[in-house]
């Protein structure tokens, strides 16, 4: 009798461990490494000369669609970002290789997190950019990358936080699979925005679970009001409670200031319910430059269209 194994067509991923999910010692652990990996967020006017933040937030933008294109794991798109953002901190980059840099992110981020079946290959990701770049200038800016981070790939992101988040919350008759759906959603969308970049990833993820949990009317069916739920994430992760409240109130801002997500981003976990339809942030690459009649816009709008020319020797070291 012959057995058929189709194990290559989908991602297997080992289930939770209860044990270190309950274990203080990992998340006190995580918490004490996140601001390691947390970039500068004032290198739009110390370090950078010719890039702004729309441009960065343009070409996140581009990243994020080719990883739900690409079905890649939620991780890969929060880890390239938090790359671009850690390199921008230290490195100066001409606009004409910004879309370079944030390609060459993902093709780290890729090999870090995703399987080998699944991963960007650098081919791949140069017929993203519509052949404006080359399979040797993205290895080599691939090494100059690595180099800038000194090969610190392992970052603590948001999404690290939010399974021990969860465990150590009083979380009574509630749909946790969707409470996890709508935070993902939540931090992805987090990563789009620059301004997101000045809260640390812990955070975040306790932020964009309280936006779902909210959102899903819990906190209204559990008697367990927001401002309680705020204070259990406040002892959780030894965060002001202050910072908390406003990262909340800027995540659900830019939830109910815009469109609904399309359902497309499932495939990069960035997904919603019908409950709570979560919702995009930036406009799209045609609208951010037609409201801009500058050079930068113009350029930007290129890569947006992934047409940016590059040139890896234009870094200034």
């Amino acid at each position: 009798m012959d057995l058929l194994c189709s194990e290559n067509e989908r991602e297997c991923r080992a289930y939770a461990d209860q044990v270190i999910l309950k274990d203080d010692r990992v998340l006190e652990g995580l918490l004490r490494t996140e601001e390691r990996y947390t970039p500068s967020t004032s290198y739009f006017r110390t370090v950078q000369k010719e890039i702004t933040s729309e441009m960065r937030d343009i070409v996140a933008d581009w990243m994020l669609e080719v990883c739900v294109e690409q079905t890649q794991q939620e991780e890969v798109f929060l880890l390239a970002t938090n790359y671009l953002d850690r390199f921008l901190s230290v490195c100066s980059v001409p606009k004409t290789c910004l879309q370079l840099l944030g390609t060459a992110c993902l093709l780290l981020a890729s090999k870090l997190r995703q399987s080998q079946n699944t991963l960007l290959s650098a081919d791949m990701l140069v017929q993203y950019t519509d052949n404006s770049i080359t399979h040797d200038q993205l290895l080599d800016f691939e090494w100059l990358v690595l180099t800038k981070l000194k090969w610190e790939l392992s970052a603590v992101t948001a999404h690290d936080f939010l399974p021990h988040l969860l465990e150590r919350l009083p979380l009574v008759a509630c749909d946790l699979h969707a409470v996890r759906r709508h935070a993902h959603t939540y931090i992805a969308l987090c990563a789009r925005d620059y301004k997101f970049c000045r809260y640390l990833p812990s955070m975040i993820a306790a932020s964009s679970i309280a936006a779902a949990l909210n959102g899903l009317g819990w906190t209204t069916k559990s008697g367990f009001s927001l401002s309680q739920l705020l204070d259990s994430l406040q002892a959780i992760t030894s965060t002001e409670r202050d910072y908390l409240q406003v990262c909340l109130d800027q995540i659900e801002g830019m939830l109910s200031a815009v469109a609904p997500v399309s359902d497309a981003a499932g495939a990069c976990g960035v997904t919603t319910s019908g409950s709570n339809p979560a919702t995009s942030n930036r406009p799209s690459a045609d609208h951010a430059t037609a409201s801009s009649s500058s050079p930068s816009a113009d350029k930007m709008h290129e890569a947006g269209k992934a047409g940016t020319p590059t040139d890896v020797w234009d870094i200034h070291f």
